[in-house]
């Protein structure tokens, strides 16, 4: 329930916060509030990895690596909406939802065609979502798909044979 409400709190938070000082008015800060945040979301995602590798007692992963993936998924919608206000970045993207539309299914693979990243800028963030989904993001489902399987593995089987 927690966890519903952390993920509707941060969806909201991106259709509502205003952005308009970042993108091609502010393009340094853009760039480099775009790569903090997600270094830093990377940064925790790999804690989370490596806390249930390590088999770390009391790990709650299923409470943290939803929330970090949900938001670097907002953090390049984000990046996408400012490389669309410069003209020739972004042909297809027009709002918030657009968007975000566009970075799901970069994120599948899936590539409808409807919206493309012309500008040397876009690709490169659509590179960089593409390699962050790969490392960061595969990384950490994986280590919570594991964690579950573990957890419920242990559930069924209180009793380790002896």
């Amino acid at each position: 329930m927690i966890q519903a409400a952390g993920l509707t709190v941060m969806v909201t938070a991106y259709f509502l916060l205003p952005l308009d000082g970042l993108g091609p008015d502010r393009p340094l800060l853009s760039w480099m509030l775009f790569g903090a945040v997600l270094a830093l979301i990377a940064v925790l995602l790999l804690v989370q990895v490596a806390r249930v590798l390590l088999a770390v007692p009391g790990v709650r992963p299923g409470l943290v690596i939803p929330p970090l993936m949900c938001l670097s998924v907002l953090v390049f919608a984000t990046a996408y909406q400012g490389l669309a206000q410069s003209p020739g970045q972004v042909h297809g993207i027009t709002t918030r939802l657009d968007a975000l539309y566009f970075t799901m299914v970069t994120l599948a693979t899936v590539g409808y065609g409807d919206i493309t990243p012309r500008g040397q800028s876009a690709r490169l963030v659509a590179i960089l979502q593409i390699l962050y989904s790969f490392i960061f993001l595969t990384a950490a489902a994986t280590a919570l798909t594991n964690h579950l399987r573990n957890t419920l593995r242990h559930h069924g089987n209180p009793d380790p044979p002896r």
